[in-house]
């Protein structure tokens, strides 16, 4: 008993170590949630406003500017969605850079292929070959809406 205890106990901390990923979470999981961006492609974001919401079927998600809402399912570990429409407003940063819109379409690049998810203490990851978004829990109700 105490040999398969210690056996379990090894293989957990080697499969950390070797950075195997925890379950994806299930769809239950995110339904009805609200998330604040605070990451695009290890940048903040331009805006205060980037967030994503989940719904049932339903996803939307705003770097700040244009809303950008489609389907959603979780499948092997991926968010899979789509289709999905956008609003297609010229979006400029405060600073009058382009970063806005730049975020914009790493947010939807990312939304569209397929990335990997993960939800690990409250906050939830989104990574695809070449783009990411890290996300918490917002704290009230965000709503997001396509124009």
């Amino acid at each position: 008993m105490r040999n398969t205890a210690l056996t379990a106990f090894a293989l957990t901390a080697l499969a950390c170590a070797a950075g195997v990923q925890a379950a994806p979470p299930k769809p239950a999981a995110l339904v009805g949630t609200s998330w604040k961006i605070i990451q695009i492609d290890g940048k903040a974001p331009a805006s205060p406003k980037a967030a994503m919401q989940f719904q049932t079927e339903r996803i939307s998600a705003t770097a700040g500017c244009n809303g950008l809402g489609g389907t959603w399912r979780i499948r092997q570990g991926k968010l899979v969605g789509g289709p999905f429409v956008s609003t297609m407003m010229y979006c400029q940063s405060i600073s009058g850079e382009d970063n806005l819109m730049a975020q914009e379409r790493a947010l939807s690049a990312l939304l569209s292929a397929t990335p990997s998810i993960d939800l690990t203490r409250g906050k939830l990851t989104l990574r695809s070959l070449g783009h990411s978004a890290e996300l918490v829990r917002a704290d009230g109700p965000t709503q997001l809406r396509i124009r």
